[in-house]
């Protein structure tokens, strides 16, 4: 059968349970000609490529893991939803004249809450607004603090505030609710998987959960780490034709794993002493840093590999930093440029 969206799910489980033997195509690996198409057309020519065991399946895991990337997936949507909440409550104190993002690193911090919530209840004093701000002392002593929070609060921006601050409020309820599952199936299930994944630098709890949830923690389905790559889509292309590479742009995959790998990937470059850190100072004096960003994220996902394959830590002394051959021939290069270098002069 063929299906579109997620029509194909419910029947997926079903059949599932009965027992069978399913495969879930990507279409555009059994398209036909254009001018020749109809549903039983199709029908018969999906059957007949089963036939002849010409169909490669997707990866569909098992209900367990489906149970937690549900979870994952939602909580990520949420999150990404509560900081949108978070920008639009800055915004509307901006357009009342309060600026007091321009002095706090992050507007998700608790002392941004506690002024928005004083603005909500009525509270325009600056005086006392300041002591709602922890830290911060230079700009308390310097008063700029004291004129970030002047402004001009009107009614309609109070009412704009506390319609916000409940949806955030819902929001950061439902995160805690999705967080708390996420981490009770992991407990009971993957405990040792996030144990060893958590050991890779830049790779947090929660960061392990949705790795998990979307590759199910099982990487006997993917032959190779390059495979493994392939598939989230974090590997050039191969498209080359008569001699010339037309593009080596990276492949789609899944955007799921690939938007937290490139997460990780950013915290994995910004710790201190780490292989990762050094690699993409490297390559950052010759591409740009997103390209290099994508390759320190592809490293990644072949570390991942290994470690859930063989059930093990991370061990930073098992990379290769230095290719012995490339090294070998890098000399080799050197010499000869000496030497050619030598006779020029003499």
């Amino acid at each position: 059968m063929e299906s579109t969206s997620t029509y194909w799910v419910p029947i997926w489980d079903i059949l599932y349970e009965m027992g069978f033997d399913l495969k879930l195509i990507n279409p555009l690996h059994i398209k036909q000609m254009p001018g020749r198409k109809s549903d039983a057309k199709d029908a018969q020519w999906i059957a007949e490529l089963l036939y002849k065991n010409m169909l490669r399946g997707s990866l569909v895991p098992p209900p367990l893991v489906q149970e937690l990337r549900t979870y994952t997936r939602e909580y990520r949507n949420l999150v990404n939803q509560s900081t949108k909440v978070l920008t639009k409550m800055d915004r509307i104190l901006v357009m009342s004249g309060i600026r007091l993002s321009s002095c706090i690193s992050n507007i998700d911090s608790k002392s941004f809450i506690q002024v928005v919530e004083a603005l909500i209840r009525g509270e325009t004093d600056p005086e006392k607004l300041v002591k709602l701000v922890y830290g911060n002392c230079e700009n308390k002593k310097s008063g700029k603090l004291c004129e970030c929070l002047t402004g001009n609060m009107k009614a309609y921006h109070q009412i704009k505030l506390m319609t916000c601050k409940q949806q955030f409020d819902l929001f950061e309820k439902q995160i805690s609710l999705y967080l708390s599952e996420m981490q009770k199936l992991c407990d009971e299930h993957f405990c040792e998987e996030i144990n060893n994944l958590t050991t890779l630098p830049g790779l947090s709890k929660i960061s392990a959960m949705i790795i998990i949830a979307e590759t199910g923690g099982d990487m006997s389905v993917f032959e190779n780490s390059g495979k493994f790559t392939g598939w989230t889509g974090l590997r050039p292309r191969n498209d080359e034709s008569a001699g010339k590479f037309k593009s080596t742009a990276t492949t789609k995959g899944n955007k799921h794993l690939r938007a937290i790998i490139v997460q990780v990937g950013w915290a994995a470059t910004r710790t201190k002493e780490s292989y990762f850190m050094d690699k993409f100072q490297k390559l950052a004096m010759r591409k740009s840093r997103k390209k290099a960003l994508i390759a320190i994220g592809r490293k990644m996902l072949v570390i991942i590999w290994h470690i859930l394959s063989e059930k093990t830590q991370y061990n930073p002394n098992l990379i290769r930093i230095y290719d012995p051959v490339k090294v070998e021939h890098k000399i080799k290069y050197h010499e000869r440029e000496i030497e050619r270098a030598k006779k020029l002069i003499y």
